[in-house]
């Protein structure tokens, strides 16, 4: 659905952050999106509304948006202005958002192809009206003891180093072994509390998507992610989440983020 790299520098491309079922207008006063020369506003196509702003060109081709992913503090700023305009939308009405940078030349380019996805766009405003995005983070329980102390796993005590007790080497052997299988079964308690936590966050919810465990964080933070997903929950079960949430905790004794309410990105689907 993108169009980018124009003909003419100095011409005007029609930027669209979402499309929305809005029977009242969306008020959009001091919302200045990605551009500064030209207001955010609608743009009607059939029964729904986009949300649109012009933009110049130039600031769009393929070379100038292959530069700003270069510049990590560029993008995040351009992501934020997009970000707050669909947030503002969608705290009026159920709101598709769409990609960063989606650009059309010109509105009746931009109507005829958002009117192509039309049927689309009204199954995701079905699925989200109101209903938001939670994201849940689980990770590990602490092992307890924190594990052997180095001494322990040398093959002999440090006072006998120069001739080792009879068959010191079997046992280290044999404690390397053990704590090997330790670790192996905590990793499958792991991963079964993370099944258990899933499957109860998604009875209350509409819709769910596990998402790839991120590795170990900042240097220190030692956690094992277990379960990385979001929920589509509807609005009046926030409080049932955070009670669930509590419940799980005391549960399982594993350590569970919850984040939200989000627009709900991960559930509109490609448009």
């Amino acid at each position: 659905m993108t169009e980018r790299s124009p003909e003419a520098s100095d011409a005007n491309a029609l930027y669209v952050y979402a499309v929305c079922r809005a029977e009242e207008p969306v008020d959009l006063d001091g919302i200045t999106g990605v551009a500064q020369e030209s207001p955010v506003r609608s743009l009607s196509f059939g029964s729904l509304t986009a949300i649109v702003q012009s933009v110049r060109s130039a600031e769009f081709t393929d070379a100038a948006w292959q530069e700003r992913l270069t510049d990590e503090a560029e993008l995040e700023r351009y992501a934020r202005a997009h970000h707050a305009v669909v947030s503002v939308v969608a705290a009026h009405s159920p709101t598709v958002p769409l990609p960063l940078a989606t650009l059309y030349n010109g509105e009746a380019r931009a109507r005829s192809a958002l009117n192509a996805e039309s049927a689309r766009f009204h199954t995701a405003l079905k699925r989200v009206a109101h209903h938001v995005e939670w994201g849940v983070k689980v990770y590990a329980p602490q092992s307890p003891g924190g594990g052997s102390s180095p001494a322990a796993e040398q093959p002999g005590a440090q006072a006998d180093r120069a001739r080792p007790a009879p068959g010191a080497g079997r046992a280290y052997l044999d404690r390397k072994r053990n704590l090997q299988a330790q670790r192996e079964q905590r990793q499958e308690d792991s991963l079964r509390v993370a099944e258990e936590i899933d499957a109860d966050v998604s009875r209350i919810a509409k819709a769910s998507r596990r998402l790839r465990p991120h590795g170990q964080g900042a240097a220190g933070d030692h956690r094992v992610q277990v379960l990385n997903a979001t929920y589509l929950v509807a609005e009046h079960r926030a409080a049932e989440l955070d009670l669930l949430a509590r419940s799980l905790r005391e549960r399982t004794g594993a350590e569970i983020e919850v984040s939200g309410p989000w627009v709900p990105y991960s559930f509109v689907g490609e448009v």
